[in-house]
C-alpha cells in the first residue's frame, strides 16, 4: 500500500510523468507502459563484435548446472551469455548491445579490450609468458618503477600478487610480522576479501562463513555513515552530493559526526585493545561492497593517528578506488589527506587481467626478509606488462580527469532523480565511484524490498543498462563504468533510471487503486 508520502509525491510528478531531458531521446517513451527498445536509441558505435560462435545458450546452463559450483552465481533471472567487449561496451551471444555501468565489479578500468592494453600484452605473449621470479625479468622491475613513482612519500616497496584477497591477506601479514601486535581493526559493513584470513576483516554477514578462528585478533568497529549510521548530516561527506539529515556541523567545529564517531573508535581503544599494543587498522577509502559507504569529513585522518599511537600500521585498500576511480585524486586515500603505511591495490590495476599488489616502506617491507614468502605468478611478465599498458593509457587518455568531470555530472543526474523518486534515498560517491540507495521513503530510510530493488535493476537490464548491486541488503545499486564513458553514456543510464523508477511509480499506484 502507498504511504502518504508516496500519493503527495505521485500527485506531483505524475502530471506530467517526466520533463525532458535535452540530450535524450528516451523521454518521450518513458511515460508509456511500452519498454524502450534501447538499442535503437545507443549512439552509434563503429564497432561490430565477431559472430557468437559457442555452445548454445540452453548448454552453457547445462554445463553450469553439472559442472561449476552453485556458489558462482549469475546475475539476472535470465542471465546474459556475454562473449565479446569493446570499450563500454558488452555484446551477449544474441549480438545485442549493452552499456556497462558496473565495469566487471570495477575491475574494468581503461575499457573492455582496450587496443593499447592488448597490444602490450599480446606482445609480451609472444615473448615470455612465466619464469617465476626466480629469475630476473624485465617487465616486473620496469611496471615495479613506474606503479611506485604514483605514490606518495616513501610508498616505494612493492611486492605483488593476484588478487585482492591476496594483496590483503598479505597487508595482514606484514602488518602483524613488523609490528609484533595481533589486533587488526576493521569496520562493521566492510568487504576485504573472502579467503579464510581476510574473511576475519570483512564483516557483511552474507559473506561470511562459520569457521573456526577467522576472528582472531579482528576488532569490527562501529561503521561511520552519515546517511545510515546513528550520526551524519547534509555537509559530512567529501561528495558532490549529500544527504538529506540535518547537519550540526559548523566552520567553528568541524564534522561533528566525525567527531562522534571517532569517540567511538577511541572508546574500543581504551576498553577492548591491549594498549599501545595493534597491529594494524583496515579501511576502504570508500566501501565497495557494502554499498558505496562514505565517512565523514576528518575521520580517517584521526583514526590513522590512533592506531599510530598505539602501535599500529594504517592500511588503505583500494583495491575499488584506486587508479583515478575518485577522479579528484589517483588513489582513494588522498581525498582523506592522509598518508597510508600500507596500501594494497587490485580490479582496476590490471584492466580485467588477474594481478594485484601490496606497497609499502622499505622500513616496513624489511619484515617479509624474516622467512621465505613467494607468490608463484605474482608480478609474471604478462601481468606486469598489462600493468603498465593501464598506467599508460590513464595518463595518455586523461582519464583520472573524465571520471571527475563525467563522475561529477553523474552525480548531480542522479541527485535530481532522488529529489523526485521517494524510493531513491540517497546517491553518494566521488568521481566514477557512485551508490544510489533504494528505500521505502525518505524518512524512515528503510531499504526497499528485494523484489523491488531486483526488478528495477532487470528492467535496466533488459533497456540495455548492467548496474551492479551492493550493500547489506543488495538494495544499492552500484555503478562504477569504464573510465571511458562518456557523458552521452551517463545521460542514457540517466534516462533508463528514470524510465524504470517512474514505471515503479505508476504500478504502486495501479495496486493502490486497486485496493481501494
Amino acid at each position: 500500500m502507498l504511504s502518504k508520502n508516496s500519493l503527495v509525491q505521485a500527485a506531483r510528478y505524475m502530471r506530467p510523468v517526466l520533463q525532458q531531458r535535452a540530450t535524450s531521446t528516451l523521454h518521450s517513451k518513458a511515460s508509456t507502459a511500452v519498454m524502450p527498445d534501447l538499442q535503437s536509441e545507443l549512439p552509434e558505435c563503429d564497432y561490430q563484435p565477431p559472430q557468437y560462435t559457442g555452445p548454445s545458450y540452453e548448454k552453457v546452463l547445462q554445463i553450469r548446472q553439472k559442472h561449476i559450483t552453485p556458489n558462482i552465481v549469475p546475475h539476472f533471472t535470465k542471465p546474459l551469455l556475454i562473449h565479446n567487449g569493446h570499450m563500454q561496451w558488452l555484446f551477449d551471444n544474441e549480438g545485442r548491445r549493452y552499456l556497462d555501468m558496473f565495469g566487471g565489479i570495477v575491475t574494468v578500468s581503461v575499457g573492455h579490450c582496450h587496443p593499447k592494453v592488448n597490444r602490450a600484452l599480446q606482445q609480451q605473449i609472444n615473448t615470455l609468458w612465466h619464469t617465476t621470479n626466480i629469475y630476473m625479468h624485465p617487465k616486473i622491475h620496469e611496471y615495479a618503477e613506474r606503479l611506485t613513482a604514483k605514490l606518495p612519500g616513501d610508498l616505494k616497496s612493492v611486492c605483488f600478487v593476484n588478487s585482492g584477497s591476496e594483496a590483503n591477506d598479505l597487508a595482514m601479514l606484514i602488518a602483524r610480522i613488523h609490528t609484533g601486535n595481533q589486533d587488526i581493526i576493521t569496520f562493521r559493513n566492510a568487504y576485504h576479501g573472502m579467503s579464510p584470513y581476510t574473511m576475519g576483516l570483512t564483516a557483511l554477514s552474507t559473506w561470511r562463513f562459520s569457521l573456526p578462528g577467522i576472528n582472531n585478533g579482528i576488532q569490527h568497529v562501529m561503521n561511520p555513515d552519515p546517511y545510515l549510521g546513528l550520526w551524519g548530516g547534509a555537509a559530512c561527506r567529501d561528495s558532490p552530493i549529500q544527504t538529506d539529515r540535518r547537519c550540526d556541523c559548523t566552520p567553528e567545529t568541524g564534522c561533528v559526526a566525525g567527531l562522534r564517531y571517532y569517540d567511538q573508535l577511541e572508546e574500543v581503544f581504551k576498553y577492548s585493545l591491549p594498549r599501545g599494543h595493534v597491529a594494524a587498522m583496515f579501511a576502504e577509502s570508500i566501501q565497495g561492497v557494502g554499498g558505496t559507504v562514505q565517512y565523514p569529513k576528518g575521520y580517517i585522518k584521526k583514526a590513522a593517528e590512533l592506531v599510530r599511537a598505539n602501535g599500529g600500521l594504517f592500511i588503505a585498500d583500494e583495491v575499488q578506488t584506486g587508479f583515478g576511480r575518485t577522479g579528484e585524486h589517483f588513489w582513494g586515500f588522498e581525498g582523506h589527506d592522509f598518508v597510508p603505511d600500507i596500501v594494497t591495490m587490485a580490479k582496476g590495476i590490471g584492466n580485467g587481467f588477474p594481478l594485484a599488489a601490496v606497497v609499502t616502506t622499505p622500513k616496513i617491507a624489511a619484515a617479509l626478509g624474516q622467512a621465505l614468502h613467494f607468490n608463484t605468478f605474482g608480478g609474471n611478465p604478462m601481468a606486469s606488462a598489462v600493468g603498465i599498458s593501464v598506467l599508460d593509457v590513464i595518463e595518455e587518455e586523461n582519464l583520472q580527469n573524465n571520471s571527475l568531470e563525467v563522475g561529477t555530472y553523474f552525480l548531480k543526474g542522479l541527485a535530481e532523480l532522488r529529489e523526485r523518486f521517494e524510493i531513491i534515498g540517497d546517491v553518494r560517491g566521488k568521481g566514477l565511484m557512485i551508490g544510489v540507495e533504494f528505500v521505502s521513503d525518505h524518512i524512515t530510510r528503510t531499504p526497499l524490498s528485494a523484489p523491488h530493488v531486483v526488478e528495477i535493476w532487470e528492467t535496466c537490464k533488459d533497456m540495455g543498462v548492467l548496474f551492479g548491486r551492493g550493500g547489506l541488503n543488495g538494495n544499492v545499486l552500484s555503478v562504477r563504468p569504464p573510465l571511458c564513458v562518456t557523458l552521452e553514456d551517463v545521460d542514457i543510464a540517466l534516462n533508463v533510471l528514470e524510465t524504470v523508477c517512474t514505471q515503479h511509480l505508476e504500478k504502486k499506484l495501479r495496486n493502490w487503486r486497486r485496493s481501494v
